[in-house]
């Protein structure tokens, strides 16, 4: 009997190894540990702890289809092909102990297992040996640092002088000074591809839980540009639009009258017995042929990754989100068009049985799995580990192909925090517009000596400029140092102690006659209106 522990979904370790030999490893010691064995006769002889390959073919089938890692998608044939791999990797023998030429049979043939350990050596990747390699955050102050077109000469340090400051506060008091907005240089599109890889690459290791991408994804693989077209270059149903035709037109046809079956025939064919097996064959013909698999040879190793977070299907949805972004717009496009066409076959329940011995659904994952996901180097596992994917993928792709919000908000916002502007004041003596302010973190008792040198010194500069300029009329002097005082009680209280120490400085008011007290004989001694009283007792 089938051990118990081998239906549990076995959880793959996140690493820089490959999961393809944590998956093999594993499968082969299921296989090993589990398999039955006994004795059988051939030749007028027997054999203890043999096993038939038919009996071999039966065991490894339903362990494959009841493993989280591979599931019930797999077909004896894979598992056939699995078991020839097998023999050749001395992982089986038959009974007189020869492997490697010899070639698998689904029958009563004897096998055993070698005495020798047939597991894999996990391969050693070379770290990276600068972290820089990794695409690094643009930030607001090293902006700069980018290649640009034009030599910027350096830039002096900005020093705020006493007049630079009374220019930057004059609003306070009511002068103001001419002024105009500062745009930082404008972003290049350069370097908005440059910021989009930088997030993207960098929310896809948060989600794969990878302390690095070392030996997952090579950065310089990474089009920013690509990243943008699948952004923004999509129709309404999110599909990537192209500015010339990717695919022949006789191939989106053939897709579109399976995917609309019955009413997908645009064409007006003749519909025969047998049509619509015609026009799958088609289509599959034209994906088979295909010179890499539309997930690209680059990015084998990321969506590998990708097949230990299947079992929870949230994260598994958002790393297949940020992982399809950085796909070349022509394969992501041709993938989504495949996985909607495979989606809709196999929930359409007008159309015909396409093979007499394969239900539809396993027969759409079977044959377009490889078309789908592959490395440069066959590897033992490749069919199988595509087969799960695919049937993930082919579940999900409506969601799959939704652009993060999270991603997207966070770009946003960084570039509308790069765009920012600033004022310049006409007339200022040093030119802040060229070069972003920088800060940096000072003590407690810096911070103390630059408010009182930095903020009192020069508003009572100020106020003394104002007090000593002799062309302002008296009126508007006033009326200044009372816009003062609101604004700067405290300055101006230390000016002005007393009403006595203004007045020494500050011309009185004078005051005026009212015109119905201005006309009186000036003949007679001015006498007051005196009128009488009586009281009643």
């Amino acid at each position: 009997n089938i051990s118990a522990a081998v239906f549990k979904p076995h959880y793959l370790p996140l690493s820089h190894l490959s999961p393809f030999f944590i998956q093999w490893n594993e499968t082969i010691k299921l296989f090993r540990g589990d398999m039955p064995l006994r004795r059988h006769w051939a030749h007028f002889r027997y054999y203890d702890c043999s096993f038939t390959g038919s009996e071999a073919v039966d065991y490894l089938h339903e362990l494959l289809r009841r493993n989280y890692n591979f599931g019930p998608e797999v077909t004896r044939y894979q598992t056939l092909q699995l078991l020839r791999k097998f023999l050749k990797a001395h992982v089986i023998e038959d009974i007189k102990g020869r492997h490697g030429s010899e070639d698998f049979e689904d029958n009563g043939h004897l096998y055993r297992f070698p005495s020798s350990s047939p597991l894999k050596s996990f391969p050693t990747r070379p770290l990276l040996r600068d972290s820089t390699d990794l695409p690094r955050l643009i930030r607001w102050d090293d902006y700069e640092e980018l290649p640009q077109l034009e030599n910027i000469p350096p830039l002096k340090s900005a020093v705020m002088t006493s007049d630079l400051w009374n220019k930057r506060h004059s609003v306070a008091i009511g002068d103001v000074h001419e002024c105009k907005l500062i745009r930082r240089k404008e972003i290049t599109p350069k370097q908005v591809d440059h910021i989009w890889k930088s997030m993207t690459v960098a929310h896809l290791q948060r989600v794969l839980g990878l302390t690095s991408l070392d030996g997952v994804l090579n950065p310089t693989h990474v089009n920013g540009k690509h990243i943008v077209h699948n952004v923004f270059s999509v129709n309404k149903t999110g599909i990537v639009i192209l500015e010339n035709k990717d695919m022949p037109y006789w191939v989106v046809s053939a897709m579109k009258c399976l995917a609309n079956w019955p009413n997908g025939n645009e064409s007006k064919q003749p519909v025969y017995p047998g049509f619509e097996r015609d026009v799958l064959k088609t289509v599959a013909d034209y994906f088979q042929r295909l010179k890499e698999p539309l997930l690209t040879f680059h990015l084998y190793e990321v969506f590998v990754n990708i097949l230990s977070l299947l079992q929870e299907q949230e994260v598994a949805t958002e790393a297949l989100q940020f992982s399809c972004l950085l796909l070349p717009p022509p394969n992501r496009r041709r993938l989504q068009l495949l996985l909607r066409l495979m989606a809709r076959v196999c929930q359409n329940p007008h159309l015909p049985p396409l093979n007499d011995a394969i239900a539809t659904r396993t027969l759409m994952v079977q044959m377009f799995s490889h078309c789908v996901l592959g490395s440069v180097d066959e590897m033992d596992l490749d069919e199988l580990l595509a087969t799960k994917l695919v049937t993930f993928m082919m579940e999900h792709h409506n969601t799959i192909f939704q652009v993060p919000s999270k991603l997207r908000r966070q770009v946003e916002e960084h570039l509308s925090h790069l765009k920012r502007v600033q004022i310049k004041y006409a007339g200022s003596d040093t030119d802040f517009s060229a070069s972003p302010a920088f800060c940096k973190q000072i003590s407690r008792v810096e911070s103390e000596e630059q408010k009182v040198i930095g903020t009192q010194t020069p508003l009572q500069a100020l106020l003394e400029g104002l007090i000593a300029d002799k062309e302002l009329p008296a009126k508007d002097k006033r009326k200044r140092l009372k816009q003062f005082q609101r604004s700067y009680p405290e300055v101006y209280r230390n000016r002005f102690p007393t009403e006595e120490s203004k007045a020494a400085v500050v011309p009185e008011k004078t005051p005026r006659l009212k015109p119905h007290l201005m006309f009186f004989n000036l003949k007679k001694p001015f006498q007051p209106f005196q009128r009488s009283w009586s009281f009643r007792a």
